[in-house]
Order: C-alpha cells, then structure tokens, then sequence
C-alpha cells in the first residue's frame, strides 16, 4: 500500500474517532461515561498529533492529560455526589443555544480561514527538518529562545487559575463541619472543661442495703 494512502485513512480514521467520542462527551448521560469519551478525545488527538510530526505534542497530551488529569477528574466525578436529572434538564434546555453559537462559531472560522484555504498546502516545511534536529529539541529551544516571555506569562496565568480555584473550593457549607487550627490553638482549657462539686444524694425511695455481719 502506498505510505500517502495509508497516512491519509488512518487521519481520517483518527478524526472520526475524534469527532464522535467528542460529541460523545456532552450526550452521554453518565458523567462517567462522558470523561472516558474524553480520554478517548484526548488519545485520538494524539494520534492525529503524532501523524503531523509532532512527536513531543502528541506524548505530552497523552502523559499529562490522559494519564494524569483526566484520570483526576474521573475520580472527582466518582466521588461527587452529581444529580443527573437536573444535568440533563440544563442540558436539554441550553441546547437550542449551544448550537446557534456553534453554527456562528463555524461560519466565523469558515470566513476567516476560507473554503480555498483547507485544500492549500498552509505550512512550509517541517522546520525541525530544515534545521536537521529532532522536533523535541527545535521545539524546547524555539520555546526557551524565541517564546520565553509567552511561555512564562502562560505559566503565570495557569498559577493564578490554580489558586483561584482552591479559593473557589474553599467555601463554607452550613451542612458541613470544618476544623480551624487557628482557633483550636486559642483554645482556653477553662473554656472547654468545667469540674463541678455536687454533694452525693440518695435518690428518693432507694432502700439502703442492709449491712453485713463481720466475719469472724
């Protein structure tokens, strides 16, 4: 078989899977169901990744997505308590606009990029070839030369979303029960324990035991 054809079928192979467990993700109605949709998104689009020669995008995708993130989310899923019913109804209700914005969003990048223009040959050639380096090493030293500014404000921006959703996390629920060690170091033992002296009593209408004869 031609090397061309048998690229070509596998692309298109890859980017059905692609489309099909994506659309896969927001119709389910499992929500387990839907994040292993997306693991399969994810490794198809490493595969297609793979056949353009970006080696280092397609591992890095699969290692720290699918191997390290969405396995997170699966178990945040599982753990959560999720009510399905109402899901499906916010579904349901917010699907006439899902599919107005995604039709806009469609023609808008039909418009910009041009029906001509897919059947164009728009990348030169592969500069990891031209330099005669391998990709990984053209693209760290593209990344950490050329892009350094980006790629530090990117980082800067991935550590704010970080800290912002902890601090989203960190509500309180009043059907909960939260421990502060602040306030449990101020503690004052008088505070927490109180020793009281009460005189013994004998309730009423208890009969004394009688008393016993001394052995001899």
């Amino acid at each position: 078989m031609n090397p061309q054809l048998f690229q070509l079928i596998c692309f298109y192979a890859f980017g059905f899977v692609t489309v099909a467990s994506a659309l896969a993700v927001i119709t389910l109605r499992n929500t387990v169901h839907a994040v292993l949709a997306l693991v399969l998104t994810f490794f198809s689009s490493a595969c297609l990744w793979m056949l353009a020669d970006a080696e280092f995008l397609a591992l890095a995708l699969i290692v720290v997505y699918v191997g390290a993130v969405m396995v997170l989310f699966l178990f945040v899923v599982m753990m959560l308590d999720i009510d399905q019913e109402k899901m499906r109804e916010g579904f349901v209700r917010f699907l006439p606009v899902g599919l107005i914005v995604a039709l806009v969003m469609l023609a808008e990048m039909l418009g910009l990029i041009g029906v001509r223009a897919m059947h164009a040959q728009l990348m030169g050639p592969n500069p990891a070839s031209v330099a005669g380096v391998s990709n990984t090493a053209w693209l760290g030293h593209a990344l950490y030369t050329q892009y350094l500014l980006p790629f530090e404000i990117a980082a800067l921006i991935l550590t704010v979303g970080v800290v912002a959703a902890v601090a989203l996390t960190l509500r309180q629920r009043a059907d909960a029960r939260y421990e502060s060690a602040s306030q449990q170091v101020r503690v004052n033992p008088r505070d927490r324990i109180r020793i009281v002296k009460m005189a013994a009593e004998r309730p009423a209408g208890d009969v004394p035991p009688a008393p016993q004869e001394p052995r001899p």
